[in-house]
């Protein structure tokens, strides 16, 4: 069970907070889905001026909408098209302080002013996308960077032990 945690105002100490409540969340579940919601919600929860914390998930050559909190979002988006598909197709976190600034960025939410954007690779292969938008430039920084590459590192490294995975891997090599 999620208890509301007072953070600290000290951002390091407050992200590994966070940190430790994620794995506390995902201990156990092996649905990725439910964690996924489960850690959209905790970063919604955490974060300040933030309009929109989600994932998206890759399938086939684009990402797909995955659990998140905010406004209604773009569903599909192509491999090397706006922050989230230029960040799967370079495999590297994308800071981006004014959106307007982005080429070919897609405007889902006109009030999104800056965004962060980290890529989740699983044993090699895309796995999808962790987005994150605020109304305020500038609003991401070398901290947030940091931090929440290790939030997705915690996910990343659950999603290889996952039994699901596992059992689609194992599929994958039996038909080749």
């Amino acid at each position: 069970m999620f208890e509301t945690t007072m953070y600290t105002g000290d951002r390091a100490q407050d992200y590994a907070t966070v940190r430790s409540q994620l794995m506390a969340l995902i201990d156990g579940e092996t649905d990725i889905v439910a964690n996924l919601a489960n850690a959209s919600a905790l970063l919604n929860h955490y974060l300040q001026n933030i309009n929109w914390v989600g994932f998206y998930l890759w399938k086939e050559d684009e990402l797909v909408l995955g659990p998140f909190q905010g406004l209604p979002a773009c569903i599909r988006i192509p491999a090397g098209k706006g922050v989230c598909g230029t960040s799967i197709e370079e495999e590297r976190t994308l800071r981006v302080a004014d959106v307007e600034q982005f080429p070919g960025h897609i405007a889902c939410d006109a009030a999104s002013q800056s965004e962060i954007v980290i890529p989740m690779i699983v044993n090699g292969e895309k796995f999808g996308v962790l987005d994150i938008d605020s109304p305020v430039k500038n609003r991401f920084d070398e901290v947030d960077e940091r931090e929440l590459e290790q939030f997705v590192t915690i996910l990343t490294n659950f999603r290889k032990k996952s039994p699901i995975l596992k059992e689609c891997e194992g599929a994958n090599s039996t038909n080749e």
